[in-house]
């Protein structure tokens, strides 16, 4: 007997269930045919849900520190210990905010002229940039700054992923990265993505919301594979070319629900993750946080959504 479904999520709101179940035979077929309600209609992708009482005005940042995070290794922070955040739909040559309205009441702008490098940093990083309104917002390696308004105190990386746009700042500007282990020795498991120990949910004009893993890259799923019993057809060449997603904590992904939340032992003894006991892959053809170019791949490859359903939308 199948395992019994909750009732539908609503569009606006995922509820996670916390209770994983054991995997199961389940019959996958009709939910696989369904599709996005609503695209993605009347919010940009790039954008999170607005704050409702909006934000305060531009606060500078003060003396800039670099935080260790043991996800993302080095973030840069104010001086209060909150998370600076950049967005790649900004530019950096020249600089240049795309963030404005409900965007900039979600992720409060960081005023520039009070900024102090951090220790270790290149203070030639520092800049502003002129807004559309004439203020003038800090920039970090030319890049815009911004704080989160969900990120409650000092450590949280809330933003980091969202939308498959805003990352955290690393003391040089970049995207915070943990820096790989220097274990030359081991090399990377073959097919193991680095996605950044994170997973969440990003919203496509044409696909709706799908999962991204932590660099924002589309996550996908093999339909010759199957969860019940729960396996991977996905080997050699497929493999190198879909390589499998690293089993990524509960507590890191966001947005998505836990029901069979589980780890697949693959038969070459690497682990892959999986979402309601579906193996989840990457697309090396995808090259920037943002791409689908798998979906629909030989009828076979289609993104993920918060469900761990199939988008089969064209």
């Amino acid at each position: 007997m199948g395992i019994k479904r909750g009732t539908t999520l609503a569009a606006a709101a995922i509820v996670v269930v916390l209770a994983a179940t054991a995997c199961g035979p389940t019959d996958d077929k009709a939910a696989d045919t369904t599709k996005p309600v609503g695209a993605a209609a009347a919010q940009d992708y790039g954008k999170a849900p607005a704050a409702a009482d909006g934000a305060a005005g531009a606060k500078p940042a003060g003396q800039l520190a670099a935080a260790p995070n043991e996800q993302l290794g080095q973030v840069l922070t104010d001086s209060t210990g909150l998370t600076l955040y950049r967005f790649d739909k900004d530019t950096a040559k020249p600089p240049k905010s795309n963030c404005d309205g409900d965007c900039e009441k979600t992720w409060p702008v960081v005023a520039a002229g009070d900024a102090t490098a951090a220790a270790g940093m290149d203070p030639a990083l520092l800049g502003e940039v002129v807004r559309t309104d004439g203020s003038k917002q800090l920039t970090v390696a030319g890049w815009p700054a911004y704080r989160f308004n969900k990120d409650a105190k000092a450590g949280d990386v809330n933003g980091q992923g969202v939308g498959g746009v805003w990352f955290a700042f690393g003391p040089d500007g970049k995207k915070a990265a943990k820096a790989a282990a220097p274990d030359a020795a081991a090399p990377a498991p073959e097919g193991a993505a680095e996605a950044e120990g994170a997973l969440s949910v990003a919203k496509d004009p044409k696909l709706g919301d799908h999962i991204v893993d932590g660099k924002g890259m589309t996550v996908y799923r093999f339909k010759p594979d199957t969860a019940w019993p729960m396996v991977s057809k996905c080997t050699g060449e497929c493999l190198a070319k879909w390589p499998a997603v690293p089993p990524v904590d509960k507590a890191n992904a966001k947005g998505i629900v836990e029901k069979n939340y589980t780890v697949l032992d693959r038969p070459d003894g690497k682990k892959q993750q999986s979402i309601d006991c579906w193996p989840v892959y990457t697309f090396t053809g995808d090259k920037k946080a943002g791409d689908i170019n798998g979906q629909g791949v030989g009828g076979t490859w289609y993104a993920v959504s918060p469900e761990g359903k199939l988008i089969t939308v064209q």
